[in-house]
């Protein structure tokens, strides 16, 4: 890794209620200073899971207790098997035997599951608290603890039970980055990949061209990449703060890879399934005549470069799968809705998929 790289901060627009996004490795350690400026809160709950609280809680509440602000650490178990209104409970009567009230405020420390957990939990303790993001995994990086989405799972599918709850401040530390394993790695590249896809064509270009830099986490080029990950972010949710139109584009691989993470039994994280959904609705986008088949070609040729697996597995029933698309949030009045490519940098969102197109590219590689 490089030593230096250059400090950024994204601003999401949204009236009173906007917010900045501040990039800068070992930010974790300066937290504390910048919410002792804002003064969002009287004291702070740090919700995180228990392997990421090992590895940053120490840290973080020493830069709180550093400035003067009071802090004390709720852990839940790792994983998205906790992502569920029970851990919500739990966490709540948790705060409430501890004395948080209205004047009081929520940390997520973590990955997007801990970020869910605690924007839904922030959402409605006391009908409402201020929380804001500290995400340490790429994936919740670029994208999750941008936007104001919250919510948990229930058996009958992903993100279900959930509100639209805008944090006060994102703090990205690029540094927590190298305690990633090698797939959650890849499963937030995934998600970067996503974005140059929607909306960026010569962001997607950058990344054919840096794979290297990038997959090294060079501190410079990831600085660059998360940076331009949440400038998109926050020009769609500016726009479409509740997913009423535009923001659906965000949606670009995650109609068929939410189906296929749950038939996985969540087995399959959350970034290699939305791989496999994005090489999915490429194809599907040529089948219905919407992208060049060579466009959709130099898709799922950065997937592989990038070491991201783009074939279904075959041992997932597919009937499990297109079960899960029909509970889907994103479908309405039983139409499934796809965000599909018309060229690299342009999508349209479309519920016009012939059902046998679907079944072709589920069992296509």
């Amino acid at each position: 890794m490089k030593d230096n790289a250059t400090p950024a901060m994204v601003s999401v627009g949204l009236g009173d209620r906007s917010y900045p996004i501040h990039i800068t490795p070992g930010i974790l350690d300066r937290v504390g200073d910048d919410l002792k400026e804002r003064d969002i809160a009287r004291r702070y709950a740090v919700v995180s899971d228990a392997y990421v609280a090992d590895l940053y809680g120490k840290r973080l509440l020493h830069s709180l207790a550093q400035v003067g602000i009071q802090a004390e650490l709720l852990t839940f178990p790792r994983g998205e098997e906790s992502k569920n209104l029970q851990t919500i409970a739990e966490l709540a009567s948790d705060l409430a035997r501890r004395g948080f009230d209205r004047g009081d405020g929520l940390i997520a420390l973590g990955g997007g599951v801990t970020g869910d957990i605690t924007g839904f939990l922030a959402s409605i303790y006391m009908r409402g608290i201020p929380f804001v993001q500290v995400p340490t995994t790429l994936l919740a990086q670029v994208d999750s603890s941008v936007g104001g989405k919250t919510g948990v799972d229930i058996p009958e599918g992903k993100n279900l039970v959930g509100t639209f709850y805008q944090p006060r401040a994102v703090y990205i530390d690029t540094d927590c980055l190298a305690s990633l394993p090698h797939q959650e790695l890849l499963g937030g590249l995934a998600e970067v990949i996503k974005y140059g896809v929607i909306r960026d064509e010569r962001f997607f270009g950058y990344l054919e061209e840096h794979r290297q830099e990038v997959v090294a986490l060079d501190r410079e080029v990831i600085s660059r990449v998360i940076a331009r990950c949440c400038e998109i972010k926050a020009r769609v949710v500016e726009e479409d703060e509740r997913e009423g139109g535009l923001r659906r584009i965000l949606n670009f691989g995650h109609t068929l890879g939410h189906a296929i993470e749950a038939a996985s039994g969540f087995r399959i994280i959350h970034g290699l399934a939305i791989a496999m959904g994005m090489r999915a609705a490429a194809d599907l986008a040529v089948r219905c005549g919407l992208l060049d088949a060579e466009e959709a070609g130099r898709i799922r040729e950065l997937l592989v470069a990038y070491g991201m697996p783009v074939q279904v597995p075959p041992e997932l029933d597919r009937d499990e799968i297109r079960s899960y698309l029909q509970t889907d949030k994103k479908t309405m009045a039983g139409r499934v809705f796809f965000v599909l490519p018309e060229a690299i940098g342009r999508v349209r969102i479309t519920d016009d998929v012939r059902p046998e197109d679907i079944d072709a590219v589920l069992d296509s590689d």
